[in-house]
Formats: structure tokens, C-alpha cells, sequence
């Protein structure tokens, strides 16, 4: 009986350590695409590069922008898998202008659907500018799992977001400035006057350079901008929608694990910001992208890509 016992409790060990060893290794992740369903209709994901390395999930900006901008990550995918999806309503998501669905904790809820679909025990998370709220909204609710959090020109704050915006709109020709608040007061948006302000703005501190297409962008995928207005407004500098008091900010103190902070040279999330919301992480690096506005994946993907390497070749995995 006693070498039975032995053999039974050396038995329960052997099956108690594969069990733990594979809640902390992930399957391995194969290239490819595909749906999950969601409330109020389905998302799309696609994987680029394949293997069971940590992958990296990345989050779009907007609202309603899309994760083709995640494409000139595809270096990165010949180490790790790199997961990309389209926030419901954009991109090549199922589209919709029904806004009960248009809430944080609704959108945070498709991270967790596209986590669990691919049965993801462990992960970096991406967030870009809105995408970065989101980020840090999932953490704060989900931390399971996640070995660290990229967030790039990031957003967490309107409060904050549109002081720097107004200090950014200050340096700005007269007449552009004198377009802007004509609009703002007025609450009339559509005018040719702040339209062309809006672009003036947008090539000093959005995309600065001409448009790179990658080559997986093959494939006709549009953004929503009755999303982006609802939730934010009609520019970047002009916030009106539901987001319009958002800030969380302070769940900054609460992360717990590696973050990498990067913003452009000429961003609209100013550097200097950008660098003080990096220290109320407790392990954080920042780094700025010279030469780049906002849209830092267009204006300089090299040295986004170089940043986020250099990050994970100081983790485990």
C-alpha cells in the first residue's frame, strides 16, 4: 500500500506541473485571420508571423480608427506573433452607428474576446493614442497575463489632451488660430475655414510625411468617423463627444509591470507630457521618436520598431 500511494501522489505532481506549465506558455499562434463575435456584431483579427513566443496584441486609436498602421510592425512578427483587430464598427469589423455600444467598458470587453479566442495565457499589449487608454483600461481590469504594456503617442487624459492641444493650437499663424476659435465658439464645425485648420494641424503634428502603404494593406478597410466624432469630436484639438471628461490617468500608479512610453518629436501627446505620465509608471522607459508626429508608424517606423525590440530584449521572452 505504501508504494502504491507513492506511485498515485507521484502521479497527482506529474499532472499538478503540465497543468501549471501550461497556463504559462502560450499555443502556438499560426499566420492567418479571423472573426469573433462580440456584442453587437463581430471583429476582425489577423496574426502576423507565427510561433508560441510572447505575441504582442495591439490596440488602434481613434475612436474609430484602424489596425492597419499595426502592419509596419511585421518586422517585429519574424520573432513573435503580432496580433492585430479592428474595434467594432471600423476597419474590417462589422461597421454600425448604434451607440449603447459605444462605451469603454464595451470595447475593453472585445480585448478580452480576442484574448480568450486565442486562448493567450501570456502578452505584451500595444495601445496607440486612443488605443493606449484602452490599453491601460484593460490592465486595470484584466492584468492576467500581461508581461507588458506599449504605449505609443498615448492618450489617457482629454483633460490633458486638450491643454496640449490648446498650447500646440497657440503656435499656429493667426489665421489659423482666429479659424479655430470662430468654430469653437460658434459650435459650427464644418465651415472650409476650420476644415483647413484642421489639416494645417494635422500635417505639423498628426502624419508629417506622405502616406506609406504597407504591403499587407491589400485589402479596402475604412475607419468610422461617426465613431470619432461621437466619442471625441470634430478634430483633435476640439474634443465634444462622450470622451469629452474622460481621464484615467491615475491608473498609471497602478501598473505593475515593464512599460514603454514613445511619442514623435513634433507629437500632438507633447514629449514633454508624454515623459511625466512615464514616471508615474514604476518601471518605465521613454523614448522619443525624432522626426514624427503623431502618426510615428508612417513618419519614422524604424526607430518605433528599434524602440519596442530593444524593450522586449529586456524581458524573459
Amino acid at each position: 500500500m505504501k508504494n502504491t500511494s507513492t506511485y498515485y501522489l507521484l502521479i497527482i505532481l506529474l499532472i499538478s506541473s503540465c497543468t501549471f506549465d501550461s497556463k504559462q506558455s502560450n499555443p502556438f499562434l499560426h499566420q492567418g485571420e479571423g472573426f469573433v463575435e462580440v456584442e453587437g456584431g463581430k471583429i476582425w483579427y489577423g496574426i502576423m508571423g507565427e510561433g508560441d513566443n510572447t505575441p504582442l496584441l495591439c490596440l488602434h486609436g481613434g475612436p474609430g480608427g484602424t489596425s492597419k498602421s499595426y502592419y509596419n510592425l511585421s518586422e517585429i512578427s519574424k520573432e513573435r506573433p503580432v496580433i492585430l483587430f479592428d474595434q467594432l464598427g471600423t476597419g474590417r469589423s462589422d461597421h454600425h452607428q448604434d451607440t449603447t455600444l459605444l462605451k469603454v467598458e464595451l470595447l475593453m470587453e472585445q480585448v478580452k474576446a480576442i484574448k480568450s479566442e486565442l486562448n493567450l495565457n501570456e502578452f505584451y499589449l500595444v495601445g496607440g493614442s486612443w488605443g493606449a487608454a484602452l490599453a491601460l483600461e484593460y490592465y486595470d481590469h484584466y492584468p492576467e497575463g500581461i508581461k507588458g504594456i506599449i504605449f505609443n503617442s498615448p492618450y489617457f487624459s482629454t483633460p490633458i489632451w486638450t491643454k496640449d492641444a490648446a498650447m500646440l493650437v497657440s503656435e499656429l499663424p493667426d489665421s489659423i488660430q482666429t479659424a479655430i476659435h470662430i468654430a469653437e465658439r460658434d459650435s459650427v464645425f464644418d465651415t472650409d475655414s476650420y476644415n483647413a485648420a484642421n489639416s494645417f494641424f494635422a500635417r505639423r503634428h498628426g502624419r508629417r510625411k506622405e502616406l506609406v502603404k504597407h504591403p499587407y494593406d491589400s485589402v479596402e478597410s475604412n475607419g468610422n468617423t461617426f465613431i470619432y466624432n461621437y466619442m471625441w469630436g470634430p478634430s483633435e484639438f476640439t474634443a465634444t463627444g462622450t470622451l469629452k471628461n474622460y481621464d484615467n490617468v491615475q491608473s498609471l500608479k497602478k501598473v505593475k509591470v515593464p512599460a514603454l512610453f514613445t511619442t514623435g518629436e513634433f507629437d500632438e501627446a507633447r514629449p514633454e507630457t508624454v515623459k511625466k505620465l512615464s514616471q508615474m509608471v514604476h518601471d518605465a522607459r521613454f523614448v522619443i521618436i525624432p522626426d514624427a508626429g503623431h502618426s510615428t508608424l508612417n513618419d519614422n517606423r524604424q526607430a518605433v520598431v528599434t524602440a519596442i525590440q530593444e524593450f522586449l530584449k529586456n524581458q524573459k521572452k
